[in-house]
Formats: structure tokens, sequence, C-alpha cells
């Protein structure tokens, strides 16, 4: 039996701690790259907030960004200059100093230039909730997009049932000498028609697949659980609270009035042009006849062409001005685009019930007594067939309208700048 000596022991036990660390650390990363089972609308937006790099990059940005006013706000680095002040040709001796000199504005140029940068940084971080926004109604976009193919695939071989039943039945009257082989033919088309339609919602179910795992940063090859059931189905709410909603809420407000405090910030910066800057210059100096000494200088610069400073200063106001027309047309647009989005929320809800509730459930009645008569002789196929495809294009016309619906739903959410993770089904 070999006996492991202390060290070697602990070298044991340190990497089967590390290894250990190390398969904990990929079983989190793996729960947490999970999708749930059934993938809800609420779950992709969550997660595509989580793990898109989009929202990673704007982040960053804004980090970068809140540095900024650090950096501006600084005096300039102090400059260190030996000097050789005189040097005879005999070289008998030496004039030298050592002198140290910072300058410095002689106003609050640098607290304004603060104000700036921190104007921009608010702007960035307001960019960077719009990036994510943005990237949550792709996601929702392609979830209901493969919502939709799914359910068209599930319609599709209910069809392919109903028609196989025509074939059974035009086969029987055939057989029984009733029908004729023509009709069987007619059936047996629908039938691989429909077979076809399925192959084709496979290809397009496959390719929403890798949409969304684009969508949310996953690999387009991963698999896609089974999705959750009917979109959202209630009345969006009154205007009022939806435009109150809409103010608070979207970014771009936000990124509006940081443009216009950073406006007002370069003009007080510009304004403090007209004041002078100032310098202080010290150190040890070094004579021949005096020896060691100390040396000071102050100095002020003097802003004598103004004619530029007061074109800086227009400038600025200037574009004070375009950041507050800039708002001004962002909150009338924005309130166009929240109301738009909401009375289109309306239409695809009432489409949706008008067909679910009334139109669908006709057609649907229809089907059997069709059928029935068919196969007692007193209905041709061909009426049987139109009243199918009748039912078979609205229930098309369903899924279309919910995804419509789901969609309307996603565009609402990002008009009022807030999606929801806990919506009620």
């Amino acid at each position: 039996m070999t006996h492991l000596t202390p060290a070697a022991a602990r070298c044991l036990v340190l990497a089967a701690s590390l290894l250990l660390a190390r398969i904990g650390a990929a079983q989190v990363q793996e729960q947490r790259d999970t999708l749930p089972t059934p993938l809800r609308l609420e779950d992709v937006l969550r997660y595509a907030r989580e793990h898109r790099q989009e929202i990673v990059a704007a982040q960053a940005r804004t980090r970068a960004a809140d540095q900024r006013p650090d950096f501006v706000s600084a005096l300039d680095d102090p400059m260190v200059m030996p000097s050789v002040d005189h040097l005879p040709f005999k070289l008998h001796g030496v004039d030298a100093s050592l002198m140290i000199e910072q300058s410095f504005p002689l106003s609050g140029v640098l607290g304004h230039r603060r104000r700036a940068a921190d104007a921009d940084a608010r702007r960035l971080r307001a960019d960077s909730e719009r990036v994510a926004l943005d990237v949550q109604l792709d996601a929702a976009r392609a979830f209901l997009m493969l919502r939709e193919r799914r359910e068209m695939a599930r319609i599709l071989n209910e069809q392919v049932v109903l028609a196989r039943q025509f074939v059974s039945a035009a086969n029987a009257r055939y057989s029984s000498g009733t029908g004729n082989q023509p009709e069987v033919l007619r059936a047996e088309v629908e039938v691989a028609r429909l077979e076809g339609a399925i192959r084709v919602i496979a290809a397009e179910a496959a390719a929403g697949e890798t949409m969304l795992n684009a969508s949310l940063g996953r690999p387009v090859e991963a698999a896609i659980p089974e999705l959750a059931g009917a979109p959202v189905d209630r009345e969006p709410a009154p205007w009022t609270d939806v435009r109150t909603l809409t103010l608070r809420h979207r970014p771009e407000f936000e990124a509006g009035r940081a443009e216009i405090g950073r406006a007002q910030a370069e003009i007080s910066v510009m304004e403090t042009m007209y004041l002078p800057m100032g310098f202080v210059r010290t150190g040890p100096a070094y004579t021949m006849t005096d020896r060691w000494g100390w040396m000071l200088m102050v100095g002020v610069s003097v802003p004598i062409w103004r004619g530029k400073y007061d074109a800086g200063v227009r400038e600025a106001r200037a574009m004070e001005d375009m950041a507050h027309a800039d708002l001004s047309a962002m909150t009338r647009m924005i309130e166009g685009e929240a109301a738009s989005a909401r009375n289109q929320v309306i239409a695809a809800r009432r489409r949706v019930a008008a067909l679910r509730d009334d139109v669908l459930p006709r057609a649907r009645q229809s089907i059997e007594p069709s059928l029935a008569a068919y196969a007692a002789g007193t209905m041709p196929l061909v009426s049987v067939i139109d009243a199918a495809q009748a039912l078979w294009s609205l229930e098309a016309e369903l899924v279309s309208a919910e995804f419509e619906l789901g969609l309307a739903w996603a565009r609402f959410h990002r008009a009022q700048g807030q999606f929801e993770t806990g919506a009620r089904r």
C-alpha cells in the first residue's frame, strides 16, 4: 500500500476542491442557460435581457461614461522643469533651478465640465435601457413567430386526420357503387396537399427555433422546449394611465433630458471662458553668488479675443434650443406611438375574439353534418371539401390573429418603455 506524504495529500485535496468547484460552477451555468418548460413569453424576455451581448456592450459603454466626469473635472498634471539658467563658458559655476508649475482655472469651468460629462453618462444609461427594450422586442417577436409555426403544424396534423376521413368515406362509397374514382382521387389530393404543407411548416418551425435562439443569445442549434399557450387576452389600460406610464418609463425621455442638461452645462463652460486661467510656478534655485534659494512665479492668461468666446456661447445656446425642440418633438411622437399601439391591441383582440368565439365554432359545426350527408349520398364531395377548406382557412386565420395579438402586446409594452415579466394569462 502506498502512503502519501503530507505535501502530496494537500495537493490532492486542493486539486479535488478545484475540480468540484469547477463542476459546481458548470452546473450553475447550465441551470442558468436552460430554458424552462413550458417556455413562456416572460421567460424569453428575462433570458434575453440577461444574455444578449448587445446589452452587455451598452452597459459597458455606460460604465465607461461613468468614469468620464472624474477625468474632465481634474486639474492638469503639474509640470516639473529643471533649468540651467546660466552656465559660464569658463565652467566655474552654474545658476540652476527646479520649477514645479501647476495651472488652474479662476472659474468654475471644471465643475461645469463634470456636469456635462454626468449628463453624457445619464444619456448613455438611458440608451442602454433602450437597447434592452429593443432586444426584448426582438426576442418576443421570435417567440411569437415560432409559436405561430408550431400551432400551424398542430392544426395541419388535425386537418390531415380529417382529410383522411374524406378518403375513407370516398373509398366506402366507391366500393359500394354509389361513388366514383375521381372523388377518391380528389380526397387523396387534399391529403397529399396537407402532408406537403406539414413538411414545409416543419422546416419553417426549425428556422423559427434558430431565430429564437439567436434572439436569446444562445447557440442556434440549441433545443427549444414546448412553448406556453395563448397570448394575453385582456383590455389594455385606459389612455390616461398608458400616457402616464409612457412618460415615466420611456428611456428616450431621460436621454432627451440629459441632452438638455449637457447643453446647459456647455453654456456654462463657454461663459467661464471669459475668465482667465492662472498658474503658479515655484521651486528651489541655485546661483553662483547667493547659493541656494527659492523661486515663485504666478501668472494669469489674458482672454482678449472675446469674439470666439461669444461665438462659443451662441453655439451652446443654439444646441440647448435644439435639445428642447428634440424633446418636445419626441414627446409627441412617443405619445402617438403609444396611443397607436394601444389601439392596435384593441383591434387585434377583437379580431381574435370574433374568430375564436363566433366564426370558427360555426365552421366546425358544419363538418360532421356535411360528412354524414356525403356518406348518405345527399351531398357531393366537393361541397364537403369546400366546407373543410373554409374551416382550415379560419383555423389558420385564428393562429395568425393570435400571433398579431401577441406582437401587438409586445409593441405596446415597448411603446410604454416597460415589458411585463409576469403577465396575466
